[in-house]
């Protein structure tokens, strides 16, 4: 039965972070200067969700926030576990700051997150790592006060491996957002599909949905607060309610969220497309403030492969869900995964997803070479591709689906779109970024503030981002 954590529970984790404050406080006053905090993230769109709970139950207890792990006194890492070369990169980051602990032995190194969620990753860390002070997996992180608290108190190194999710979920925990207009908003946790080489259910537990009054409060507060932006997010958001309620969905879920009062786009990922259905459609069509996007992720266009990899749907019946999802939504971003050199895939199989991409035409794909992930059913199947032959076939998909990308971004040039400015572009200071309501990243010159909304005109395309300029004043918006 799927639960809140208890009042007296969160309370509990109030104290000890006062506790925690109390002597933070302190130690600022010694040194004087606040105490700082660095949290690093990897992985996806939830694990950046987690980061700003983490991020916010540090700043509730006196840390200063700051980029640079140098001028720390807490980093935390919060790890991905979905692929072999996130875990690299977390367990080589981790690894420099050993001259940062020896330089300052009171800094407290933390990792957390889904890769220490698996008891091999866990271990690894405890004796390869030996400044490393804290590690936790998944389901202890709404727990962070009282194990900084256990951490300063008795000045040993706390290993927490998860044993298992028991199905409760922490509201009302403190949360720190990186952007005052855009924001993450989990409404589940967990997963049930198993696919074959996915470790997710094994790292952050089975699927378990947040009440729909928690949900809602929570999607109000962020409108009166100026949030433009709102991103919905779930490991498979169309199982949402699942086991909680019995007549209501994630569709019901959009529509109560688009029913409030303010000027904001929602968004939401991800879509399972054995789950999706017309009725989703049929809602993200009627809801105004639903973004014209739909992200549904593929990952091969073989049917052999798919059965492989236990996705429960067939190469036809997703295509049928895409023509009606551009049927009701002509204007429709379409998004996806692709994974190249899952076991046992032929050349044959390939040319498939290669088809597929091809038929679909996808905006934009995420693609990904498989990667072998320990205590998944397909990590332990005998015909593994070579790394030589996965290379090669992303490459040639990775060619053919930009020159798609390219030749849809070119069909925007000419029309104006409305696009939530992010400020300055990070690759080039003298224009602006933003993001359309399908998801279309825009850079534009003009002026414009950031999370402000900005009339573009579409000058020119590229394969990954649409260049132009602000539009004159009774310039058409195609509000695309």
């Amino acid at each position: 039965m799927i639960q809140r954590i208890s009042e007296k529970e969160l309370e509990a984790q109030r104290e000890y972070a006062e506790k925690v404050k109390t002597a933070v406080s302190a130690a600022g006053s010694e040194k004087g200067r606040a105490l700082r905090f660095c949290v690093v993230t990897y992985g996806c769109q939830q694990n950046e969700a987690d980061s700003e709970r983490l991020a916010g139950m540090l700043y509730s207890m006196g840390y200063e926030k700051t980029e640079t792990d140098a001028d720390a006194d807490v980093i935390l890492v919060n790890t991905c576990a979905v692929r072999e070369h996130a875990e690299k990169r977390a367990l080589s980051v981790t690894g420099q700051y050993k001259h940062l602990k020896e330089k300052n032995p009171d800094l407290i190194i933390g990792v957390c997150g889904c890769m220490v969620s698996q008891e091999h990753r866990l271990d690894d860390i405890k004796h390869r790592y030996p400044y490393v002070d804290i590690v936790f997996g998944t389901s202890y992180l709404w727990r962070l006060p009282e194990i900084l608290y256990r951490r300063l108190s008795r000045r040993k190194r706390l290993f927490l491996l998860d044993t298992g999710d028991d199905g409760n979920i922490a509201e009302d925990v403190p949360v720190l957002r990186e952007c005052g207009y855009r924001a993450w908003l989990s409404v589940m946790y967990g997963c049930n599909n198993f696919c074959t080489y996915c470790v997710v259910p094994h790292v952050r537990g089975r699927e378990r949905s947040r009440y729909r009054e928690d949900i809602l409060k929570e999607a109000r507060a962020l409108v009166a607060d100026g949030v433009k932006d709102i991103t919905l997010l779930g490991q498979n958001v169309n199982s949402y309610g699942r086991g909680l309620y019995e007549d209501y969905g994630f569709p019901e879920l959009l529509s109560d969220i688009n029913a409030i009062d303010g000027d904001f786009t929602l968004r939401f990922m991800t879509s399972h497309p054995k789950d999706a259905t017309r009725k989703l459609i049929d809602t993200m069509a009627s809801c105004e403030k639903v973004a014209p996007q739909l992200h549904l992720p593929l990952q091969s266009g073989s049917d052999g492969v798919l059965r492989r990899m236990n996705r429960h749907y067939t190469l036809d019946s997703y295509k049928r869900l895409i023509d009606y999802a551009r049927e009701k939504i002509p204007d429709l971003t379409l998004t996806s995964d692709i994974m190249v050199g899952f076991p046992g895939e032929t050349e044959e199989d390939f040319e498939a997803t290669l088809g597929a991409l091809r038929d679909i035409r996808y905006d934009m794909v995420y693609s990904f070479i498989y990667s072998r992930r320990k205590n998944t059913p397909a990590a332990e199947y005998e015909d593994q591709i070579p790394e030589q032959i996965k290379h090669e076939r992303f490459e040639r998909m990775l060619q053919l689906q930009n020159g798609i990308g390219f030749e849809i971004n070119r069909g925007y040039v000419g029309k104006t779109v409305r696009v939530l400015c992010d400020g300055e572009s990070k690759n080039d200071p003298s224009t602006l970024s933003g993001r359309t309501a399908g998801g279309k990243n825009v850079c534009f010159t003009g002026t414009c503030a950031a999370g402000e909304y900005a009339d573009v005109k579409i000058t020119e395309a590229r394969p990954f981002v649409l260049c132009g300029e602000t539009a004159e004043k009774g310039d058409k918006n195609d509000d695309i």
